[in-house]
């Protein structure tokens, strides 16, 4: 695996990864960013919770089970000194599809959690990752009532 990262301005940079896909990373203002792109500690935040998220889907479709939509919502506390590592993630899943097993749903999330993804296995080096699951019977989850807050620190 591989990636580029290319200094654009201030503390904004293109990232180009290795698949030949592209994005802006930048700071929050006070550290002299632009709010041009995602955080970096952001960008690792979202990749465990779409390791695990892939994970998932893969398990329920590999069991055959009915799902039709699945979302993750992350949140991370980190530590107050540098490196300011996470020590804390809680991701909760949110999974739908007419008739799913909810007993295959926490498995695919523990598999996840416990032994396929990646991302997670390595943070949980210096995190404690908690996983909530909420089975919705239904065709789509349901958008969250608000998103993620702008402005958040690298």
């Amino acid at each position: 695996m591989k990636a580029r990262i290319k200094w654009n301005e201030g503390v904004s940079f293109v990232a180009e990864t290795g698949s030949g896909h592209a994005l802006i990373i930048d700071g929050a203002p006070r550290n002299g960013g632009r709010d041009l792109g995602a955080r970096p500690m952001e960008l690792v935040l979202a990749g465990a919770a779409a390791c695990s998220a892939f994970d998932v889907v893969h398990i329920l479709r590999k069991a055959r089970q009915p799902i039709a939509d699945c979302a993750v919502e992350a949140s991370a506390e980190r530590a107050e000194q540098p490196p300011q590592v996470f020590t804390r993630i809680r991701l909760e899943f949110v999974v739908a599809g007419r008739g799913l097993d909810r007993a295959q749903v926490e498995r695919a999330v523990a598999l996840s959690r416990d032994k396929y993804c990646s991302a997670t296995a390595m943070l949980a080096k210096t995190a404690a990752i908690e996983t909530v699951v909420t089975v919705l019977d239904a065709d789509r989850v349901p958008a969250p009532a608000s998103g993620p807050t702008p402005g958040g620190a690298s």
